[in-house]
């Protein structure tokens, strides 16, 4: 989903979970650069990260990659599929062998004109190796109307974003499940995740076990967009959706979540900004604010998250 709604280094802590701190720290620091940068997946050798580079308007919008050396990313290219339409909100599937994305390209490399925004990938034949040329992922996932970000489960069900009449309110996450190998027709999940405003950016556990999502402005959110969690239990039903607590969640927009299970830590887009501490009264206490990676602008965050713990509670 366009967080425009059509469509810190903040070190901060909080007890939560009893005595366990937790802390809210910048995903890749050398992003910085970018006014705005969104999204992010990444394989399970934890190398390998992609994510959105975009223009303030959006008009240009490239999905972008980098590789770890040891702790320190390198320096971010773009991607082989994108460049040339507005690409976003990569998902790298659980084998590591697919890759999904969001893009309005046409159909057809012979026609020009753009499309709405469709769900497409690209799959190599091996972790190391080449990506395909994109593909579009046709219906029933895919429609005359908007589908936006894609998260697949280990069995194959998938999961995004779309605002399609059946809508339960504005955007809606939805869900299709994949049946002898194919994809069934897509449903808008109940009001334990959906409401009569929008929800988005729905990231699913490899197991299909729990789905964190955005929603926005809700009565129990921080004031515009916060970050929810929902389980499924034995009988298949999802439980009543909660916010992830602060520090994650912050009072500017916090959204396109994705979870790196095997380490337990969160990635995740925030617009969070943190006060100056001293009064902005010359240009260079100015450009010091505006340089620092908590001004405002769309930038990656991480943050241990302990599942088994939000469970339980």
């Amino acid at each position: 989903m366009k967080i425009n709604l059509s469509c810190i280094f903040c070190c901060c802590a909080f007890l939560v979970f009893g005595q366990e701190e937790m802390t809210v720290l910048p995903a890749m620091e050398l992003l910085k650069e970018f006014d705005k940068v969104r999204d992010f997946t990444m394989g399970d050798s934890g190398t390998e990260a992609y994510f959105t580079i975009q223009s303030q308007t959006e008009e240009v919008s490239v999905i972008s990659m980098s590789t770890k050396t040891g702790e320190k990313w390198g320096a971010p290219i773009i991607a082989s599929f994108s460049g040339t339409y507005k690409d976003m909100e990569p998902f790298m599937a659980p084998d590591g062998l697919r890759l999904y994305f969001v893009s309005n390209r046409p159909l057809h490399d012979s026609i020009s004109q753009t499309k709405d925004f469709d769900i497409w990938y690209v799959e190599r034949l091996s972790k190391t190796g080449a990506w395909s040329e994109p593909i579009n992922m046709g219906a029933p996932i895919n429609s005359e109307h908007n589908e936006f970000y894609p998260a697949v489960a280990e069995n194959g069900n998938f999961y995004f974003t779309g605002d399609r009449p059946d809508s339960k309110g504005e955007d809606d996450i939805f869900f299709s499940e994949f049946k002898n190998g194919n994809y069934l027709e897509p449903i808008s999940m109940d009001e334990n995740i959906n409401s009569e405003g929008f929800e988005y950016n729905a990231y699913i556990s490899k197991d299909d076990s729990y789905l964190i999502f955005g929603g926005y402005n809700r009565e129990d959110g921080q004031g515009s967009g916060d970050l929810y969690i929902s389980f499924k239990n034995d009988a298949g039903n999802w439980s009543k959706a909660k916010p992830l607590p602060q520090p994650i969640n912050s009072k500017q927009m916090d959204y396109c979540p994705f979870m790196d299970e095997a380490n337990s830590t969160l990635y995740f887009t925030s617009r969070r900004i943190s006060n100056p501490k001293e009064p902005l009264h010359n240009m260079q206490s100015l450009r010091l604010f505006l340089d620092s990676y908590e001004n405002g602008n769309s930038r990656l965050y991480m943050a241990t998250l302990n599942i088994s713990q939000l469970k339980a509670n």
